[in-house]
Formats: C-alpha cells, sequence, structure tokens
C-alpha cells in the first residue's frame, strides 16, 4: 500500500512539474500568446435555432467558479473594480489583487456564472473571450478596466449583446482600458457579435474598439488574432466602433489615412489575420468554400456547408489535426510484425507509435527532432493539455431564460474532458469547484479530478484514445438526452409557478452529472495506474 501511494505521489508532483515546466517554456515560445479558441454560431446556422458562443481558457488562470447571486442596491452605491483576480486560488483568495477604483452601481444586477472570465448570465447574455495582444505600444496599464471586469459588469447590467457593447465602450471611454488587445465574441438569443478592443496608448485614458456581428446562418472563430476588417459604418445592424477608431489609427501613424480602413490591419499587430485555427475551422465547416491557407485574408466568416449542432462544436474544441497535413504525430512510426494464424511470421505493418501524442511537451518535441530533423512540427491546435476550462454556450429563444442559456464546461484538456451542463438559472455548483487546480496540486479542486486520468492516458495515448472517446461520446449523448427530458420537467415547474423547485432541480442535476464524470474518470485513472504503473 505505501509502495502503491508513493508511486501517486511521484506520478502527481511529475505530471505537475511537467505541466508547470512546460507553461514556463512557452514564455519563449512564439506560440505563448495563443492562448484562447472561441468558435460562433450565429442564429440560422446551427441544427437547433440556438446561438452559440464559447472559450477555451488555455493558461495558468483560475478554474474555480460560482455563481453570483442577483441583487438590488441604493441609490448612490458604487461598486469596486478590480484587477488580479484571473490566477487567485478561490473565490475568498485576494492575494495580490488590487482594487483600482469605483464606479456608480447599477440599482438591479443579474446572476452569472462567474469563470475566471465571467461567460453567462441569467438572462441569456453570454461571453467568450480570446486574447490578441496588439501593439505594445498601446497598452496603457494607468486604465481602470481588465477585460474579465468589463465582462462581469456587462453579465450583471445587459441582456442584450448590443447593450453589452454599448455599456464596455461607454465604460473604457469614461474610466479607460488597462488591458492588452482582447476579442470577447457576445451574445444574446437573437445574435453573436467580435467585439475587439485595445488601448490608445499611455498617455491616453480611453481605449478603442470595433464590433462586427457574425451574419445570420454564419460561423465565426476568434483565435488570437484580430479578424475584423473594413468597418460599414453605415451598415449599423453589422458594425460598432468608438467614435477614435479611424482617427487614432491616423493620429498614432497606424494607418496612412489612403488606403482602405481595416481595424486588424491597424491594430492587430501581425501579418495577416489568422493562422491555422482560425482556418482549419472555418475550412471543416465549410469545405466547398476551399479555402487557402497562404492567402492574405480568408473570410471573417463563412456559411457552413451544413447546419452546426452543439455536438459539432464540440468535436471541433477536441481537434488535433489527427490524420491532416498537420498532425504532429504523422511522422512518429514504427514497424510491427504480423503473424498469420499458426502465429508464423509474415511481415512488418508500420503504425503510429503507442507513445505518439498531439501534447507533446517542447522537451519530447525537441528529442524527436534531434534524432532525426523534421520530425515533429509544431501547430497549434484546438485542443491543448495547458487548458484551464472551457466553456460551449447555448441560448435559445423559445425556452424560459432559466433552461434557454445552458454552458457545457469542462476542465482541463478538453480533447479528453467530458462536458458538464450549468443553466443560466442554476443557484449552486459543486463544492468542488471552488478550487483553482493550476496553481498547485490539490484534491479538493474539481480539475485534478480529470487531470490526473488526462495525463497518464498521454503515456500511451494511440492504445487510451479509444477509451476516453468512448466515454466523452457517452456523457455527451447522456447530456443530449437527459437535458431534453429535464428541460420539459423544468419548463412545466416554471409554468406552475414553481421556480424555486425548478432551480433547486437545476443544482441537482448539474451537481449529479458532474459526479457521475469524476466517478468515471477516477475508475479511468486507476485502470491507467494499474497499467503503467511498472512500465509499459
Amino acid at each position: 500500500m505505501k509502495k502503491h501511494l508513493l508511486l501517486i505521489a511521484f506520478a502527481i508532483v511529475s505530471i505537475t512539474t511537467l505541466q508547470a515546466q512546460s507553461i514556463f517554456e512557452q514564455k519563449n515560445d512564439p506560440y505563448f500568446g495563443e492562448s484562447c479558441t472561441s468558435i460562433m454560431v450565429a442564429k440560422g446556422a446551427t441544427t437547433d435555432g440556438s446561438v452559440i458562443t464559447s472559450h477555451t481558457c488555455d493558461g495558468r488562470y483560475r478554474t474555480w467558479l460560482t455563481i453570483e447571486e442577483a441583487q438590488t442596491f441604493d441609490n448612490d452605491t458604487t461598486t469596486p473594480i478590480y484587477k488580479g483576480k484571473l490566477r487567485t486560488e478561490t473565490p475568498w483568495d485576494m492575494r495580490k489583487v488590487k482594487q483600482v477604483g469605483t464606479i456608480p452601481q447599477a440599482k438591479q444586477t443579474y446572476s452569472f456564472l462567474n469563470t475566471a472570465y465571467p461567460c453567462l448570465n441569467e438572462k441569456q447574455l453570454a461571453i467568450g473571450e480570446t486574447t490578441f495582444v496588439g501593439p505594445e505600444e498601446l497598452v496603457n496599464e494607468k486604465g481602470m478596466f481588465l477585460i474579465e471586469e468589463l465582462e462581469r459588469i456587462a453579465l450583471e447590467r445587459c441582456s442584450t449583446a448590443r447593450d453589452a457593447i454599448k455599456l464596455i465602450g461607454e465604460l473604457i471611454e469614461e474610466y479607460g482600458y488597462g488591458d492588452w488587445g482582447e476579442c470577447i465574441t457576445i451574445a444574446d438569443k437573437k445574435e453573436v457579435w467580435q467585439m475587439e478592443i485595445v488601448g490608445e496608448g499611455p498617455d491616453k485614458v480611453g481605449g478603442i474598439w470595433a464590433a462586427q456581428r457574425i451574419p445570420d446562418g454564419h460561423v465565426g472563430v476568434s483565435a488570437n488574432i484580430s479578424r475584423i476588417g473594413e468597418i460599414n459604418f453605415k451598415d449599423k445592424d453589422h458594425f460598432m466602433a468608438s467614435k477614435n477608431v479611424k482617427s487614432a489609427a491616423k493620429k498614432l501613424g497606424r494607418w496612412d489615412g489612403k488606403e482602405p480602413f481595416k481595424f486588424w490591419k491597424a491594430y492587430g499587430d501581425t501579418d495577416k489575420p489568422f493562422k491555422i485555427r482560425e482556418y482549419f475551422i472555418l475550412n471543416a465547416l465549410a469545405p466547398s468554400l476551399s479555402l487557402n491557407f497562404e492567402a492574405d485574408e480568408i473570410p471573417f466568416s463563412v456559411k457552413p456547408d451544413k447546419k452546426v449542432s452543439v455536438q459539432d462544436v464540440m468535436a471541433l474544441y477536441r481537434e488535433t489535426y489527427e490524420n491532416t497535413e498537420y498532425d504532429m504525430t504523422q511522422n512518429l512510426l514504427v514497424t510491427k510484425k504480423k503473424y498469420n494464424d499458426q502465429r508464423e511470421e509474415i511481415g512488418v505493418d508500420t503504425i503510429k507509435s503507442s507513445i505518439a501524442n498531439p501534447w507533446m511537451g517542447r522537451g519530447e518535441r525537441n528529442l524527436y527532432n534531434q534524432l532525426k530533423e523534421g520530425t515533429v512540427e509544431f501547430q497549434r491546435t484546438v485542443a491543448v493539455s495547458w487548458c484551464s476550462y472551457s466553456e460551449i454556450i447555448q441560448l435559445r429563444d423559445w425556452l424560459p431564460d432559466e433552461i434557454g442559456g445552458i454552458a457545457w464546461l469542462s476542465f482541463d484538456n478538453p480533447g479528453q474532458s467530458p462536458r458538464i451542463p450549468i443553466y443560466s438559472g442554476a443557484t449552486e455548483l459543486p463544492e468542488s469547484f471552488n478550487f483553482c487546480g493550476q496553481k498547485r496540486y490539490r484534491e479538493d479542486a474539481a480539475i485534478w479530478q480529470y487531470r490526473k486520468a488526462n495525463k497518464l492516458a498521454t503515456l500511451a495515448w494511440q492504445s487510451t484514445k479509444d477509451d476516453f472517446l468512448k466515454e466523452i461520446t457517452y456523457f455527451e449523448e447522456k447530456g443530449q438526452t437527459e437535458t431534453k427530458e429535464l428541460e420539459v420537467r423544468i419548463e412545466q415547474l416554471i409554468k406552475d409557478g414553481k421556480r424555486k423547485e425548478a432551480k433547486v432541480l437545476l443544482n441537482r442535476y448539474t451537481k449529479d452529472f458532474a459526479g457521475a464524470t469524476m466517478l468515471r474518470w477516477k475508475e479511468l485513472e486507476e485502470m491507467y495506474w494499474a497499467k503503467f504503473g511498472l512500465g509499459f
């Protein structure tokens, strides 16, 4: 027993050390800034008529999450604005958190799902996020607002995407934007927008922003690159922007005032407005367009060849480009002897090595390339092992708000972990959701209920992958089937005036679903210890 516990302790230390080392190394990696992916599906492009936005929070950000209650306030109340909450360990951890100012409080706020980047409120307003960095000379650290606080205030006060964009623009103008280039993908029950924001420089309180709506029937992607191009200021149904969006570019020497103005070109600080993730996702959904990865630009959004389900989006978030020209494991091949029924050797097969996995750290990639140059060409996959959490949010206008919004949340690597349904009407979450597991190993943090099995599985991913896909598919289908039945019950309770009972049932369902996935991933963890504990 002691030997077994020592083995477990050694492996956990090894896994956390490797993870920390990998993240540390990425700071010197050209792909380090590529830390989130947001896929947007507009109404008319989905199979069920919902609107979808989403977000992967890739990096050492907090994994604790809470439901913040709706509140009412007296007149002349203020609310504090903070910096530093992205990397706290619990909701009550205020180490290195700094209050940078206050703003007037709203008389009434909505409840919302408080993830590191707050994402869904009770009125079915949802927000995804990706950082596109932008030019360093535009950053003004004296600006009051970081992006996560802008998201929080918008979710507390707004019920539509347009209102959220307008409020965020007003807050930036009055109090200043203090973050790097950010994109937030803001959706409501009718539409989804992409809003991109930068500062005006260290001596200017304010900011610069533009927002473009994903047209009905289209799909868009934000993956750490500014994507908004030419702005049609006359088309207020699809475009919004700060008053200074063109004048600031000209004043800062980022636009000559002659060539067509493109937001990404002025403020994106990049050669073109896409890389592998944008190209791969849009091309996968609209192959008939034959998008060219070598092109200078690809469309801001595309009409998919067929309508997109939430399961399709979940599958895209598991993407590692396997069996394509971008597959990092395609050259990790070994030979295997072939035998006939009489156990006589009849030849050899060339197969992928059992240890080949798409989440190799830099050290492993370097080793393979040292042995044979060009063995592994790094690609930034959609699913990454350094993910904190991710959510795919559906918004449905034909259902009551309590169940119309649903966040399908997963912890750790989205290519390996199951998705847990959290409704916009939820008021409680499982206890383990209160603890962050990105700073250190802790048994009480939800993320570690999945990460241990996930990391062990990568030791021989080619032999464990099918296990994981079966489990992920099982819980995906379970969620799709059960939530439909649950929603019928909840809708009837609401019609009967039993909103309190409805919310109790919603809370219970999320806790039960999360518990079932944690139990199964614990079983996978124990199975892999038995398989790999003595070598493989």
